[in-house]
């Protein structure tokens, strides 16, 4: 093994803190959602003395992920086609008169049930605009090595907060009452304000104009629905997720009706998560040297199914915080490890909409669980719901023989060397199409079934690149001669799909053209149809990989 040069120190849990802007946006981050905490804590407690159905408590989780579901992937689109310093303070200056607003209100006496949901959800609004750039900046900010570690910090900060919100909210909601909560929560938002005010991102130069707001959405799915490891991401997240949100959504019920806490037991219950939370986050880097991600989740899972029975059955105070430390424990390891897959499953030119879209599967899980899980305690009762979701969380974990995150450990997704435009000698114009693409390749027939195999791995290739189809076809008159095709709406999206090549995406390929015998490179066509008349426009790819390469199987 080489030693790490010593102006280059090998990364640590806590070396992404060395850079200033990360460092900077972290501790703003943690103050900010220790007010998000403290406005959780309030607008659950005020709901219990506002109405007593456990639905429209459980709705005051519900209205807080909502957005989530509903604006998470727009507002991922808007981070990857827009600038997003300017997007992020455009959304803290709503989350910031959004909480202003509320405190007001409740300082007047005029919050009603609807007024308080209504209140949280546009608050939540802001974290769905916030959420999708927040994570998409964070490989822009500390290096490659060191994007674990900033992931891990980010869900150390969430936990912190979460440790110091709730226990701070519930002593200001028993000293002053809910307004000084909400409008604690308003003036936390400033400190992400200035620190993105200040910061001065590094300007991206694009050869290509920006993409428009429908396209890129349609963009974004096809990646999804072509990237086998984001989607694996967003089914386990779907199968935590859903059961896991029965616990948030009925611990304000227990704590006030079973077992008898004020505001202050209720927010030392949500410190005690907070403080398993932060255990977790701490020991979660010596974890993944032992577990596997798959390995870990399952554990996890398993725990917080433990725990979420316990909380239906116990009903002494100190067992349950005592409890509520596992839980904790349990959810930064699913969250985190789940995180990590997202991020690593997402290529640069869409990480914003990636991780949008898997937001929206855990919000709207979340959101979905809360709103089955009030229902159900209105018509069973609490203990009985927290028991049927202790259950069914705990045969989800079994999803992780269909769906393992542990797969294509070597992924690559940085940007592979420009693969350089087709030489054509009358350039389509950019809204021309469709394009049809094809790639002509001899393979010699003992090669056959292994080609079959690993071009099926470049149909996603191409899909993720922003192919609408692709096919594969073999000619009945020479044998092992074979024609890939795929189609784009445009020939701008064509171009756009060299951009967006990936070293992954480069391996696969290599793979492929290393079964191809012919005297040179497989022969790239292009057939562009303006005006609906089809043209053919030949063209070879000039720096497309040379010749058949070693297959790295």
């Amino acid at each position: 093994m080489q030693p790490t040069p010593a102006s280059t120190p090998a990364p640590t849990p806590w070396s992404p803190l060395r850079v200033g802007v990360f460092r900077a946006l972290w501790i703003a981050t943690v103050a900010s959602n220790v007010g998000s905490w403290m406005h959780d804590v309030g607008a659950s407690w005020m709901m219990t003395s506002l109405s007593p159905d456990p639905l429209m408590v459980a709705l005051v989780q519900a209205a807080g992920s909502l957005p989530m579901f509903l604006f998470a992937l727009p507002s991922g689109v808007m981070a990857d086609i827009v600038d997003r310093r300017k997007y992020l303070l455009f959304a803290q200056l709503w989350m910031l008169v959004a909480a202003a607003v509320l405190g007001v209100l409740a300082i007047a006496g005029l919050v009603t049930p609807g007024v308080l949901l209504a209140a949280t959800f546009a608050l939540s609004i802001g974290a769905a605009m916030s959420a999708p750039p927040f994570q998409a900046i964070v490989p822009d900010l500390v290096p490659k090595a060191e994007l674990p570690g900033a992931i891990a910090l980010n869900s150390l900060g969430i936990n912190i907060s979460r440790a110091i919100g709730p226990a701070l909210g519930g002593v200001i909601l028993s000293l002053f009452g809910p307004p000084a909560v909400f409008l604690l929560n308003a003036v936390s938002v400033l400190g992400i304000l200035a620190v993105l005010w200040r910061w001065k991102s590094e300007p991206v130069v694009k050869r290509l104009p920006p993409e428009h707001f429908l396209p890129a959405v349609r963009a974004g799915m096809r990646y999804v629905h072509a990237a086998p490891l984001l989607r694996a991401v967003m089914a386990r997240a779907i199968a935590f997720f859903l059961f896991g949100s029965a616990a948030w959504a009925l611990l304000p019920i227990i704590a006030r009706r079973e077992l008898g806490l004020g505001p202050g037991g209720y927010g030392g219950l949500l410190a005690a998560i907070g403080v398993g939370a932060i255990a977790g986050a701490l020991l979660l880097p010596r974890l993944r040297t032992r577990l596997s991600a798959d390995a870990l989740t399952v554990a996890a899972s398993l725990v917080f199914a433990a725990s979420t029975l316990a909380l239906g059955l116990v009903r002494n105070p100190l067992v349950i915080a005592g409890v509520l430390l596992f839980s904790g424990f349990a959810w930064i390891a699913v969250l985190s490890t789940l995180n990590v897959g997202a991020q690593r499953s997402s290529a640069g030119w869409v990480k914003a909409r990636a991780l949008a879209t898997y937001l929206t599967v855990f919000y709207g899980a979340m959101t979905a669980g809360s709103a089955l899980w009030g229902k159900l305690a209105a018509m069973l009762g609490t203990p009985t719901s927290l028991i049927i979701a202790s259950i069914g969380m705990a045969l989800a974990s079994a999803t992780v023989l269909r769906w393992r995150l542990d797969m294509t450990p070597d992924l690559d997704l940085s940007p592979s060397p420009h693969l350089g435009e087709p030489l054509l000698a009358d350039e389509p114009a950019d809204d021309a199409g469709p394009v049809l693409v094809t790639v002509e390749y001899q393979v010699q027939p003992a090669d056959v079934p292994a080609f079959i195999r690993e071009v099926h791995g470049l149909r996603k290739v191409r899909r993720r690149g922003g192919a609408l189809s692709w096919g594969i076809y073999e000619d009945s008159a020479v044998q092992g001669r074979f024609i890939e095709t795929f189609v784009v709406e445009s020939w701008l999206e064509h171009r756009r799909q060299h951009d967006r090549f990936t070293r992954n995406d480069q391996r696969i390929k290599q793979q492929v053209d290393a079964l191809h015998v012919g005297p040179a490179r497989p022969r790239v066509a292009h057939y562009v149809a303006p005006s609906g008349k089809p043209s053919e426009r030949g063209a070879v790819h000039p720096t497309d990989p040379p010749g058949p390469v070693p297959a790295a199987h």
